[in-house]
């Protein structure tokens, strides 16, 4: 026996697209046997392998930290095997095999929450994308399609239930206090689908019958005090189960469907075929410790995850560079899903406003790639907001282009074709196209060419006849600085400025070339152009439109989002004005909002969203150079006249949304959302009594979004009811987990003065630790986006940050680099913060032992 282990490179190596080659060898059938101990885990699978293709090549199982206590081949024990960088490589003569390996893991010890961990008292697994060569020898990629049985054997006090893929095949006990349970699973799947759970829960349990008349078993299985808290998620699978048999005519396959909550989790949740493992935060809810937010999540994310049954487990993705395949496509049908619950407006506005905040600033930084990648260094760097969010927006935007019966058309035709097979992102577009009647040879560039275009829209107006010239650009991004013009479908409608009647029908033209024009005939006054009705298109649209323009449209615009982004365009041209110049004009945006405000046929919901002003991160990418302070001032400054000028609207809202008992339904939700936004309006107002009206709130709240809701407008004040509003809150949860993680974010999130400081001293408090990923994300993530304390000018922001990731590099690589790319912005802003932020950047990179997933990350955002 020979181990040959490979010599570790000065870099980590790239995987490249273009390299892609088919498996040489497949796996029919895998058999595994989990002898389960969180010290150590004793792990048998039994292969059945075949050669693919006319190749000697040896068989290549990946592994990861792992070592074979024994290795035989048709029943044999065998010695010529070598390892070659973690991975088992076994030379076999035949066309077909079966090859047994042993191993020993150790759950406990399992920091990375990668492959089969420990977490609360359960051993839980987490696969995607490369965790299952963490727990066994296999060639762990997604094209290697393979069924699965899998015997669970564990103590029998200490787990209790014993969960894996499939369903249930049989089940009984041992000597000495234990016993087994075993699995199967009869639809073929990548190693990254596999799941398996242990541990001492109890089960909210329903009863689901198909359209066919299949009942299916479902459970969401929790510790046994969470049990009262699942009875949302359970409504939201049932929901969603019916959604995706109406709208997409995909029914559930299996006779069970599981779901389990575990606490330390690196992502929200994970589609393992019929054994889904999820974050808590997006499972547990009960009023008092969740917002509409949380329940409106957790709805969204059980929806997301079911639906990847069909787009994302029956059909796979070939390799990871089409992880967009199954995640952009999921994120547009949990979106339609999320939609047809309540305002389908504010669900889109919301939408945007996410892809905003987070993807359009990967497209514009050092980190852009396109939405099928070409290379990678670690895998788990691309589970982004470009492969997801815009992923998504191009499904939307082909269903646009279709329209909705072909669009169906044609996802039953990649659903039926492609079943039980790897597929690419060039095998769904194709399916758009052939069942959907479409030429969408160039729209395939959205795929391969990074950045967000930005439109031009010049409207002109002459002896009846209007003339919309448009242009259209993609700026350079790394390793692409020439790009082509893309495929823009642009909802457009002209209203007149004077008598606000709509002059033309909305129209989708798709704007395919450097340059067009759009010609209506017969406009017999000065047009309005309302463009990218709908947010047809993920692009960035200038335009020559006034203040008075926008104005008009955020009053009279018959496209709800439309009128939003005209109320937003208003404020942020007001504000990035102010900022440029040190003076604000506000008139235009005060009689825009109070006409918002006052609208008595406007839903609750729509106007908290649109009389919220934009982020500063928002105002900040509108700017050349980022000037934080000026951006913070500019916003306070509106923010406070809005307040002033409008108390008495305000409080008149106010007092309009109060309930008397909690509802979770649409309409109360909007009332809430109004309550808040209207109370941080009262207290931007500098009125005398606003901290004791917030605290008020937050003392008679029968929920927590109202709770929370007041909170956050007590952080950021001085008020005496701020100090006594965090004691009591903390006081009152300190005991959970999730509602203590809102404790921690609400204050990194703070716009006080002293928020740097607070933040360093609360990474010091005895409920924060980096080793669970939500408190992480719940303190050094909210930091890394609080514009005006993560930029304080002597850069200890910058500090702070840097040394949390370095710590938490070591613990779970995976989580630190999702944090680090608020430094990799530092070309963004001035050369004092640039030069403080590129030298964090390459403190990070020197540190000894550095994960390939912060290299990649750190050493891309110093390009």
């Amino acid at each position: 026996m020979m181990d040959v282990q490979s010599t570790a490179a000065a870099a980590p190596r790239i995987i490249r697209r273009s390299d892609y080659r088919a498996p040489d060898w497949q796996v029919e059938t895998i058999d595994l046997t989990f002898d389960l101990d969180p010290a150590q885990t004793h792990v048998t699978a039994v292969m059945r392998v075949v050669r693919s293709g006319d190749h000697d090549r040896p068989l290549r199982l990946d592994g990861d930290g792992l070592r074979p206590l024994s290795v035989a081949v048709d029943g044999v024990a065998v010695n010529d095997w070598v390892l070659d960088d973690g991975a088992l490589v076994v030379p076999l003569s035949g066309a077909a095999h079966t090859v047994e390996t042993v191993v020993d893991i150790a759950p406990e010890t399992n920091t990375q929450l990668m492959g089969l961990y420990a977490s609360g008292g359960l051993l839980c697994t987490q696969c995607e994308a490369e965790g299952f060569r963490r727990i066994t020898f296999f060639p762990d990629r997604p094209d290697v399609l393979a069924t699965y049985r899998v015997r669970l054997i564990a103590d029998k006090v200490r787990f209790p239930v014993l969960l894996a893929n499939g369903d249930p095949v049989g089940q009984g006990d041992l000597e000495g206090g234990r016993h087994w349970a075993e699995w199967h699973d009869p639809f073929p799947k990548p190693s990254y689908l596999f799941a398996l759970v242990a541990g001492d829960l109890v089960a909210n349990r329903s009863t689901f019958v198909t359209r066919s008349g299949r009942e299916v078993q479902l459970g969401i299985w929790v510790r046994e005090a969470d049990l009262a808290k699942t009875d949302h998620a359970l409504q939201a699978l049932e929901t969603s189960m019916r959604w995706d048999e109406r709208v997409y005519g995909r029914e559930y396959d299996l006779d069970v469907f599981n779901i389990v909550a575990v606490d330390d989790f690196n992502f929200g949740a994970m589609e393992n075929k019929g054994l889904n493992i999820f974050n808590s935060r997006y499972i547990l809810a009960d009023p008092d410790t969740a917002t509409d937010y949380d329940y409106d999540g957790i709805a969204a994310v059980v929806a997301h995850e079911y639906f990847h049954n069909w787009s994302g487990n029956r059909i796979t993705c070939r390799d990871w560079f089409q992880l967009s395949l199954k995640e952009g496509f999921t994120v547009y049908r949990d979106q339609g899903f999320s939609a047809d619950q309540g305002s389908a407006a504010v669900k889109r506005i919301e939408d945007v406003r996410g892809l905003r905040a987070a993807q359009f600033p990967e497209d514009a930084g050092p980190l852009a790639h396109p939405v099928r990648p070409d290379e990678y260094i670690e895998i788990s760097n691309f589970y982004t907001a470009t492969i997801y969010n815009k992923g998504a927006e191009l499904i939307r935007m082909m269903a646009t282009i279709l329209g909705p019966e072909r669009f169906r058309t044609a996802t039953d035709l990649y659903f039926d074709r492609f079943d039980g097979q790897a597929a690419t992102c060039e095998d769904f577009v194709a399916c758009m196209e052939e069942g959907g009647g479409a030429d969408l040879a160039q729209f395939r560039l959205w795929y391969s060419q990074a950045g967000t275009p930005r439109v031009t829209a010049r409207l002109a107006h002459s002896g009846g006849r209007a003339t919309l010239h448009l242009s259209q650009r993609v700026p350079p991004t790394p390793g692409q600085p020439d790009k082509q013009p893309m495929v823009l479908p642009l909802r457009i409608k002209l209203f007149g400025g004077e008598t606000g009647a709509a002059l033309t029908e909305e129209q989708l033209f798709l704007l395919d070339s450097a340059e067009a024009e759009i010609a209506f005939e017969t406009v017999p006054e000065r047009p309005v152009l309302s463009i990218n009705r709908g947010f047809s298109a993920p692009v960035i649209v200038e335009t020559d439109r006034t203040a008075e323009d926008l104005a008009f449209l955020s009053a009279h615009d018959d496209d709800p989002f439309a009128r939003y982004e005209a109320m937003q365009q208003l404020m942020l041209d007001t504000l990035v004005g102010a900022v440029a110049t040190g003076r604000g004009d506000h008139r235009a945006v005060v009689d825009a909002v109070r006409n918002t405000l006052t609208d008595p046929a406007l839903d609750p919901a729509f106007i908290a969203e649109a009389v919220l002003l934009p982020s500063e991160s928002f105002m900040g990418d509108q700017m050349a150079v980022v000037d934080p302070d000026a951006i913070y001032h500019a916003r306070e400054a509106l923010r406070s006249e809005l307040g002033r000028t409008l108390e008495e609207e305000w409080r008149a809202a106010y007092a309009a949304s109060h309930a008397e008992r909690f509802e979770y339904s649409p309409a109360a939700k909007g009332r809430r959302r109004l309550r808040s936004v209207a109370l941080g309006y009262i207290t931007a107002a500098g009125a005398s009594d606003a901290a004791a009206l917030a605290f008020a709130q937050f003392d008679a709240a029968d929920n927590m979004t109202d709770r929370q809701g007041a909170l956050v407008t007590l952080v950021g004040g001085t008020s005496p009811e701020r100090e006594a509003a965090l004691d009591i809150f903390y006081n009152r949860y300190a005991d959970n987990p999730l509602v203590l993680d809102k404790w921690f974010q609400v204050q990194a999130l703070s716009s006080r003065d002293d928020a740097a400081a607070a933040v360093e001293e609360l990474a010091l408090h005895r409920d924060f630790s980096l080793a669970n990923p939500n408190r992480a994300r719940a303190l050094v993530g909210a930091f890394g986006v609080n514009q005006r304390a993560f930029h304080d000018v002597s850069g200890r922001g910058y500090r702070f940050l840097a040394d949390q990731l370095i710590a938490l590099d070591k613990l779970n690589p995976q989580t630190a680099a999702k944090l680090l790319p608020p430094l990799g912005r530092w070309k963004r802003f001035d050369a004092g913060r640039a030069a403080l932020m590129r030298g964090e950047l390459e403190r990070i990179l020197a540190t000894p032992g550095l994960s390939k997933d912060m290299f990649e990350q750190a050493s891309k955002s110093l390009d």
